[in-house]
């Protein structure tokens, strides 16, 4: 009897060890994934715009087929990725970083200028003048947003990485597996809620049995096009304050710390000259300036971006898709 009472004690053991290793897990998941909002913020911003144009049937699917290219892209391709970089090449984490900032403040850049210098290209309007098929049209955006899902993959995935502590390759792949999971649940199922929003407004406000449902249903349909603005405002903001922030830190890792020191001590000054709220202010001010190095280094990059690396980024895709085309 003391023998079976000692191996329950020593199952007991072993479940609690587990239990807490799993609470690490998750904890060390979420508190990293944090560390990723700007991007979070984006690919939810970003995505309904490849929705748009497809009947409301269509929208749930076409979601589904994107949230599982997300998982594909975190957990098959770039997990494994980022293990191997943590285990062979941990130095290269830093630059990765910054050049994946450096991205996340060309894209919010480039929103900007859009937004003072709107233009609408001639591939653009070809586009929306022909007719294509509806199956052949749905694939593409598909694999538009499933490519675009990567690029914010990545950095989300070297963000999380870069904010786990130094542990075992288990815990690494666990937590990434965890962030990965969650950040995707999380980012698609709120683009499910928000492009079926005015869908479900229309529902309650035609068929609602209440005055207070109905009226609950009309301020959903109507406040829905302001509410995707500014998410989009949001999420430009975001990207270029987290951008700004991981080129600004990655310079000081890498031994160029006077940019880092002087935001920090402009953002103190500005904490003290409103002590009633310090701390708030202080966080305020350095994001804000995070975000306007974001801005200037974004606009910095747009004309290499547009002359050099996309080019070469059609080049490769075209590539691809040749090849494709020969096997078929």
């Amino acid at each position: 009897m003391s023998g079976l009472l000692a191996l329950l004690d020593d199952v007991a053991a072993i479940a609690k060890i587990a239990a807490s290793s799993v609470d690490d897990v998750v904890g060390q998941a979420v508190k990293a994934s944090a560390k990723a909002s700007g991007a979070l913020i984006d690919d939810a911003a970003v995505t309904p715009k490849y929705l748009h144009g497809f009947s409301p049937a269509r929208e749930l699917p076409i979601v589904w087929q994107i949230t599982r290219g997300s998982l594909r892209n975190k957990l098959i391709v770039l997990l494994p990725a980022a293990l191997l970089l943590s285990t062979f090449a941990p130095g290269a984490i830093t630059p990765l970083l910054m050049v994946g900032g450096a991205y996340l403040c060309f894209e919010g850049a480039e929103k900007v200028v859009h937004i003072f210098m709107p233009h609408h290209g001639p591939d653009a309007k070809a586009a929306a003048a022909s007719p294509e098929d509806p199956l052949h049209l749905e694939k593409e955006k598909v694999e538009g947003a499933i490519k675009t899902d990567f690029i914010l993959s990545a950095e989300i995935m070297t963000i999380v990485l870069a904010e786990i502590p130094e542990s075992t390759i288990w815990f690494e792949a666990a937590t990434l597996a965890a962030a990965g999971a969650g950040i995707t649940i999380l980012v698609y199922g709120s683009v499910a809620l928000i492009v079926k929003a005015d869908d479900i407004g229309l529902l309650m406000a035609e068929g609602g049995r209440f005055s207070f449902t109905r009226a609950v249903g009309r301020a959903v349909v109507k406040g829905m096009p302001g509410f995707l603005k500014t998410l989009t405002i949001v999420g430009t903001a975001a990207m270029l304050w987290v951008g700004g922030s991981i080129v600004v830190h990655g310079l000081e890792v890498l031994g160029f710390s006077w940019l880092g020191h002087h935001i920090h001590d402009l953002a103190v000054a500005a904490g003290h000259a409103v002590p009633q709220a310090e701390g708030a202010v202080e966080w305020i001010a350095k994001a804000a300036m995070d975000g306007v190095f974001g801005v200037a280094l974004g606009i910095v990059l747009i004309p290499f971006a547009k002359a050099i690396f996309t080019p070469l980024w059609k080049a490769v895709t075209s590539f691809g898709k040749s090849n494709a085309k020969s096997e078929a």
